[in-house]
């Protein structure tokens, strides 16, 4: 199944996000809800890593892992695609492996029904 993940740009879509539900863990916390002019064919999903987590090689660091990890999920297919989601780094996820913030983003993306 081919499915095209696609960035949030609009400011209203972020706020509208953060108005929904969320999930936490110790890497991430993970905003998401259903947008009404959203396709179902196509993944709204966005990355947030802040100034304070570090410099722009650590932050891009970050939000590539975060982007290599939901292409596992929708290979799996264990995502929801009726949600947009905004997927925000914690300070922890600096030092972490990769394995365990699979881990972690896979066990929160089976609480999202």
């Amino acid at each position: 199944m081919s499915v095209k993940i696609l960035s949030l740009t609009k400011n209203e879509d972020f706020k509208t996000l953060l108005k929904g539900r969320k999930l936490s863990n110790k890497y991430l916390t993970i905003f998401f809800k259903n947008l009404s002019d959203k396709s179902s064919k196509s993944l709204n999903i966005s990355f947030v890593a802040q100034k304070k987590l570090g410099n722009a090689v650590k932050r891009n660091k970050i939000k590539r892992r975060l982007k290599n990890i939901m292409n596992q999920l929708v290979k799996i297919s264990k995502i929801n695609f009726n949600y947009s989601y905004l997927i925000i780094a914690k300070k922890e996820i600096i030092n972490a492996q990769f394995s365990d913030i699979r881990d972690a983003l896979f066990k929160d993306y089976k609480k999202i029904k």
